[in-house]
Order: C-alpha cells, then structure tokens, then sequence
C-alpha cells in the first residue's frame, strides 16, 4: 500500500478507494482478508473510526463483508461488480465532458476516433 492521503478529498473516501484499487489491480484477490481498521490507522496515522468508514462504505456496497471475529473480507464478485463501477464513471467523467467539448469545436465522430487511434499509436 502506498501513502494516498491528499488534503483535499475526505480520508475515508481514500481509503475506500485505495482498497478498491487493491482488488482490482489483484492485490487483494476475491475472498481475502483485508488490512485492519487498526492497520489502516495505524499505516497512515489516522483514527481508527476513519479507516472504519471507510471500511464500512465498501460493506454497504458488497464490495466487502465481515466474518465476526476474524476481520473483513473481498465478496466474491466485488471485482466485476467494482469494473462496471468504474466503467461507467470512465463513461461520465471522460466520454461525456469528451463529447461535449467535441460538439462546441465542431469534431465530428469519425474525427474523434482518428485522434484515439492517433492516441493509442503514440503509447
């Protein structure tokens, strides 16, 4: 795990975000024990009620579960369900304002899909 915390955005949201990461990069494989409350708090000094929400919003959405007394848990199925997730953030946050910028310059479709070919070349 790296450091994440950024002054702007509420640390629990990171740490939620950070665990996400985690399993869809394969850190944290379906059915494996994540890191602690205790262990969040304690790697990135915060408090534990922090790291517990952030935590917790994961269990609320099923990316996460609880077995009572051991710790929590990657749900089988969080790494699909977390790709939809992001793919239709991607879809918002990126195709949408992408489009839009492309209507008010007049680029059409065709042309969009030369500059992403064009981009995809140059990596």
């Amino acid at each position: 795990m790296a450091q994440i915390i950024d002054d702007n955005r509420p640390i629990f949201l990171q740490i939620a975000e950070r665990i996400e990461n985690d399993i869809l990069g394969g850190e944290l494989p379906e059915e494996s024990q994540v890191p602690s409350t205790n262990q969040f708090a304690s790697f990135y000094q915060i408090n534990p009620a922090t790291a517990a929400k952030g935590v917790n919003l994961l269990v609320d959405q099923g990316i996460l579960y609880k077995k009572r007394g051991v710790g929590m848990f990657v749900s089988s199925g969080a790494r699909e369900q977390l790709m939809r997730k992001r793919r239709e953030q991607f879809y918002e946050q990126y195709i949408v304002t992408m489009m839009r910028e492309a209507h008010k310059l007049g680029v059409t479709t065709q042309q969009l899909i030369d500059m992403i070919q064009r981009g995809e070349r140059s990596q």
